[in-house]
């Protein structure tokens, strides 16, 4: 625990934007404001004041706090964001391109961003906000990686695109998230197929049935990787 508490107060600290950091932070353990001011002891407009960079960079006694309280409150729920952020299983970097970003991308924005075009869900797009996003070799992921091992997709948090390469229909990608989210709990906030001509109906309909944006999009990925620099943890 002190490992994943010196991470996060190190983010924070480090960060250009420290009230960002927090914000991101506080949503990645799915806290509001309220939440949060009523476990510190302080107004919530303090706490928006800090994130929004109206008041000044917190101390590093402020940060000590923030982050004990923000896994107290985890671990009181259940401690599942916890669990997930201490898992030690190390991504398979040939096939999990792994991500995090600094602040929250909105679903919209994002789309936007890597010029797709969304096939499904698209009204909850506008109600996504992203910390990342993984790059995965859809074959290798099929054939050599246990489903055990899937939770490796999903870096810091599941609030993250997931970008399958080498797709034909996107059924597998698809049946790929439908079955690891039986073994790890976790979904993805929005699925992107890379190079699809015609996605499979049945791609659409599990995309549909677990309430996930389903894109599409031809933009190189060397391009998508470059649009989204700007936006990761450096």
């Amino acid at each position: 625990m002190e490992k994943l508490e010196l991470i996060i107060a190190g983010e924070i600290a480090l960060s250009k934007e420290p009230g960002k950091a927090l914000k991101k932070w506080r949503e990645i353990f799915g806290i509001s404001q309220i939440e949060l001011s009523k476990a510190l002891g302080i107004s919530p407009s303090t706490i928006s004041d800090y994130e929004g960079g109206r008041r000044q960079s917190p101390g590093i006694g402020v940060v000590k706090r923030f982050v004990e309280t923000i896994l107290k409150i985890d671990a009181e729920r259940g401690g599942q964001v916890t669990k997930q952020l201490l898992k030690e299983i190390e991504p398979r970097k040939s096939i999990f391109d792994v991500r995090e970003f600094a602040d929250s991308v909105d679903g919209t924005k994002f789309t936007e961003l890597i010029e797709a075009k969304c096939i499904a869900n698209k009204n909850k797009l506008k109600e996504i906000k992203i910390f990342g996003y993984t790059i995965i070799d859809s074959i290798k992921v099929i054939v050599d990686v246990p489903v055990n091992e899937y939770i490796a997709m999903y870096g810091k948090t599941p609030q993250r695109a997931l970008i399958f390469l080498k797709v034909e229909t996107g059924r597998s990608p698809m049946i790929a998230v439908k079955v690891g989210r039986f073994s790890t709990e976790m979904r993805p906030a929005i699925v992107v197929l890379h190079g699809v001509e015609k996605v499979d109906p049945v791609a659409i309909k599990i995309a549909e049935n677990e309430k996930i944006p389903l894109l599409t999009t031809n933009m190189p990925v060397e391009k998508i990787r470059e649009v989204l620099k700007k936006f990761e943890v450096s």
